[in-house]
């Protein structure tokens, strides 16, 4: 494997409004390509807009939904992709052809969709159906993976993409400044984002501690150390239908070290190389060859009945 350019992007959505999205999304990618990035990585339904999704029936989910990959959306992402001639990978509502509803993100390059994911773990919208395969190709030599959201938050997911052979996992999300029985977490006031430019700071307060990135660094590093990746954060800012989010798009190394960071308010993004001398050093290339899976394959392969709770969405509902 070379060198890799990444560029993470972060930037505010329109609930609904896929082609505001997308010249969005057309905007950075050629950003990106001027930094010499080879690849560009957007949030969850950074394409539709995500939160809005709650509100929505199921005759309204099928109308903003796209087939994958003749959609209108992953088309144009094509397009984008072939200009720039850079890997473009963003997420979208998709539907099947039985009209089952999924939350998926896609990855595509000036060739067509190299790869697409179904988030394995959906809960914005009661319609939506779960995945239920691990997603794992490559990009310029490199074995890429991709978990959504609530995915990455289910350990077992991040190590079995691992172990099928991925270097790179992709993570994009819409997550922060969300209730939940965690010590310091909760919403953070719109009002403070419509003041940003007279009041940055208390804005910069909400959003970096235990509300918003603060918790985000206790779990996310050690998705990338533990696991021996490189771990590509992607998140939006700004208003997400009625929700605050605060960004924070960032790649963290098999060290858990983060590399590259988008820390303002503004749509950017944030780029870093990725090498491969780094899989070969780092504490979680020794740890995953020092496993004894005889110790645990019972215990890890067990029955469960899934049982998934999202606490600021039960109390809305």
């Amino acid at each position: 494997m070379n060198k890799l350019i990444i560029s993470t992007a972060q930037f505010e959505n329109r609930s609904g409004d896929k082609d505001y999205n997308l010249s969005v999304i057309d905007k950075l990618t050629k950003e990106a390509k001027v930094k010499g990035s080879d690849v560009i990585a957007f949030h969850e339904c950074s394409i539709t807009g995500y939160t809005f999704a709650k509100n929505l029936t199921e005759s309204e989910m099928l109308q903003i939904a796209e087939y994958i990959p003749e959609g209108k959306s992953v088309q144009r992402l094509i397009t984008m992709a072939e200009h720039n001639d850079i890997t473009i990978l963003a997420g979208l509502f998709e539907k099947d052809r039985d009209n089952k509803l999924y939350n998926t993100y896609v990855c595509v390059n000036k060739y067509g969709l190299v790869a697409s994911h179904r988030k394995i773990h959906p809960f914005i919208s009661r319609f939506l159906s779960p995945g239920n395969n691990y997603t794992v190709f490559e990009i310029n030599g490199w074995k890429c993976g991709i978990l959504i959201c609530y995915d990455n938050n289910i350990i077992e997911n991040v190590r079995a993409t691992k172990l099928l052979g991925a270097d790179i996992i992709f993570m994009p999300h819409v997550t922060m400044c969300t209730p939940s029985e965690r010590p310091g977490a909760g919403f953070v006031d719109p009002e403070l984002w419509k003041n940003r430019v007279n009041d940055p700071t208390t804005l910069r307060l909400e959003f970096e501690g235990m509300k918003g990135r603060a918790w985000l660094m206790k779990w996310l590093p050690a998705r990338a150390y533990d696991n021996n990746i490189y771990a590509i954060f992607s998140n939006p800012v700004g208003m997400d239908d009625e929700q605050l989010k605060n960004g924070y798009s960032m790649i963290i190394d098999p060290f858990g070290d983060i590399i590259a960071e988008c820390r303002s308010f503004d749509d950017c993004i944030s780029t870093a190389t990725i090498i491969p001398e780094k899989l070969l050093k780092s504490g979680g290339y020794r740890y995953i060859n020092a496993r004894r899976p005889e110790l645990y394959k019972n215990i890890l392969g067990k029955e469960h009945l899934s049982n998934q709770q999202v606490a600021w969405l039960n109390n809305k509902s």
